[in-house]
């Protein structure tokens, strides 16, 4: 892989999901990756984060409004309900098995993606983006890499 093509932070073979900090559903699903995936295989960060950030204009997604998941592997991404299959397809048993709601029709996966999306903050609840989930843990959040 050229490493030019490449987002800013990410390196050759990195597998990242970028997040919503401020989303408590959000943290949910950062806690069940963190158990699921035992090998540290994905690395977080948050669409607040200065690497987020970076990693969205890379990609020339919004920056400030942003109401999906991203999942980047290999120099290519993938948002909403395709991301997080996306991410489930690289965990060990049982949970890859999840993955196969991705043939799901998309519009049908999405649609009720972006309906808990626009609502999250009303069913879920926000927070101030601190307290993320795992950062104790080395390796787990690309930040750790930069500073």
């Amino acid at each position: 892989m050229n490493k030019s093509t490449l987002p800013p932070y990410l390196r050759p073979g990195d597998r990242v999901l970028l997040f919503d900090g401020e989303c408590n559903l959000c943290h949910g699903l950062v806690r069940f990756l963190i158990r699921a995936d035992r090998q540290g295989k994905i690395l977080l960060a948050t669409v607040q984060s200065e690497e987020g950030q970076a990693i969205l204009r890379w990609l020339a997604l919004p920056t400030d409004r942003f109401d999906s998941i991203v999942y980047l592997q290999q120099g290519q991404h993938w948002l909403r309900s395709a991301a997080f299959f996306q991410a489930l397809r690289q965990l060990g048993w049982p949970f890859h098995l999840l993955a196969w709601a991705r043939f799901l029709p998309q519009r049908l996966a999405d649609a009720f993606y972006n309906t808990v999306a626009s609502n999250r903050y009303r069913l879920f609840g926000r927070n101030q983006g601190t307290a993320l989930p795992g950062e104790h843990l080395p390796g787990r959040y690309l930040h750790h890499r930069s500073e």
